[in-house]
């Protein structure tokens, strides 16, 4: 179930959906970032290797849309992500509601239900927080339907603290992490992630990630 990704990013998002108030009027905004592993909801997908990517987004009035690329996990290669979906506020309650496609170009048809074709593995996620609390809800509706995978998140300064774990059908294939992660500046960030189920690699993983807006 690993390949059911969101982004996450190589400590990008994410790993849980970060609340934006509407903009005011349309921009364009986009980064690129450079990790030391594929951190992806508690799994190393690139298997100890440096993973870099970036993205480009549009939005105005709320709504926002946008692409999502890495240089890939160590098994499938490089992806790409597609997303659309709507933020704003509603009191001190912050919403984030998207549509997420992921697209695996060097895969070929079989994968995920042919994932490397467009619409074949999507989730939507649904994303409330309120101060320094949030929540995230992931339904995958293409490419193994019945999953679901959940995040709990506390900030508290330069520190970052959450909880994942999936509600998967097959219940063996359910798991849960927990990650700790300290934000050194605007653009530098360390992240540990321990799985916290016997059933998978116990080992603590450590990420340090850089990123850095690109002026548009």
């Amino acid at each position: 179930m690993k390949k059911m990704k969101t982004l996450l990013a190589a400590s990008v998002a994410a790993a849980s959906m970060t609340m934006v108030a509407a903009p005011a009027s349309a921009e364009v905004s986009a980064s690129v970032s450079v990790a030391s592993l594929y951190l992806w909801r508690g799994f190393d997908l690139s298997d100890g290797s440096p993973a870099v990517s970036g993205d480009i987004t549009y939005s105005t009035g709320g709504f926002y849309a946008g692409v999502w690329g890495s240089s890939g996990d160590d098994t499938y290669g490089q992806e790409v992500d597609y997303y659309a979906g709507f933020a704003t506020e509603v009191g001190p309650l912050s919403v984030d509601l998207s549509v997420w496609n992921y697209v695996y170009p060097g895969v070929s048809a079989g994968f995920a239900d042919n994932g490397d074709t467009f619409g074949d593995l999507s989730e939507i996620i649904l994303g409330l927080g309120m101060g320094p609390v949030s929540v995230t809800i992931y339904d995958n509706i293409a490419g193994a339907n019945g999953y679901f995978y959940y995040t709990a998140g506390l900030d508290v300064g330069s520190f970052s603290f959450l909880a994942g774990g999936t509600d998967n059908k097959d219940e063996d294939a359910n798991y849960a992490h927990f990650d700790v992660s300290y934000a050194y500046n605007d653009n530098v960030s360390f992240t540990f992630s321990q799985m916290i189920d016997e059933d998978n690699d116990d080992d603590l993983r450590f990420v340090v990630s850089y990123s850095l807006p690109i002026a548009m």
